[in-house]
């Protein structure tokens, strides 16, 4: 598959995934996804990769979730809502090497959904964490939600989505949703340090661990699937419609209006 929203490099046993598309905020349509999946795919079962780092192109944003370019009651892709991000997030999880989230920006909506997924993080203290789905017409309910809830509690999570504030990246080691922070210029020495930490242990014995880590969160996949099928209908309404017309006229939705 040749690419057209996405970077693949394979470096030293260390495959690195890039989304390419700086000037939307990297910010994914279904083209993007249909690429990081064939990316994961490629590298998740290359005996020569030891380890997966997934980033963003540019110093502004590690992802900013789905391209509202791209979405008008359905995204420009395959799957429920024209846009497989279900099938993306569970092949990240899926594949049999740790995945490091690089996050050098943004980490905002779906994107946020991506970095929390992977196996660790590793942020620029430029980087900024949060969710905006109910401020569009969306939300991501499974591994969005759920899943978010196992790794900074519930209160949080329900904080993150009900609010849709943004986080800081110290306020994000805080919590819990990253590994480590550190300043932009040591962005790379520090990912390739873990990636190098890894790449010295059992390739097999990772795996395990990495399996049996999922083990007690893969029912979330079912969360989500039912919650997608939900998805795919609320985009269908005026309320969901709502929040795309006001994002791209740069105004505040007024969604109450649609609600009956």
């Amino acid at each position: 598959m040749s690419y057209e929203d996405i970077l693949y490099d394979e470096t030293d046993g260390v495959a690195t995934i890039t989304i390419n598309r700086p000037d939307r905020y990297n910010a994914f349509r279904g083209q993007t996804c249909m690429e990081l999946i064939d990316a994961f795919h490629r590298a998740g079962w290359n005996k020569n990769i030891g380890v997966i780092v997934f980033t963003g192109a540019g110093e502004k944003a590690f992802c900013t979730g789905g391209d509202q370019g791209a979405h008008e009651g359905q995204y420009d892709g395959r799957g429920l809502i024209g846009l497989p991000v279900e099938e993306l997030q569970r092949l990240i999880r899926e594949v049999p090497k740790p995945v490091i989230a690089r996050v050098n920006g943004f980490a905002i909506g779906g994107g946020h959904v991506l970095h929390v997924i992977c196996d660790l993080s590793i942020a620029s203290e430029t980087a900024i964490f949060g969710q905006v789905g109910p401020k569009v017409g969306s939300v991501d309910p499974g591994f969005g939600t759920a899943y978010l809830a196992r790794v900074v509690g519930e209160k949080r999570a329900r904080e993150i989505w009900y609010l849709c504030r943004k986080y800081s990246a110290q306020q994000a080691l805080e919590w819990g949703l990253v590994n480590a922070v550190v300043p932009p210029e040591q962005l790379d020495e520090e990912v390739q340090k873990w990636c190098e930490e890894i790449l010295e242990k059992s390739p097999t014995a990772l795996t395990i661990a990495k399996r049996s880590f999922n083990a007690d969160s893969d029912n979330v996949a079912g969360i989500g699937a039912l919650g997608m099928q939900a998805l795919s209908l609320y985009y269908d309404t005026e309320e969901s419609k709502e929040g795309v017309k006001a994002f791209k006229e740069k105004r505040k939705p007024d969604f109450r209006k649609f609600y009956k």
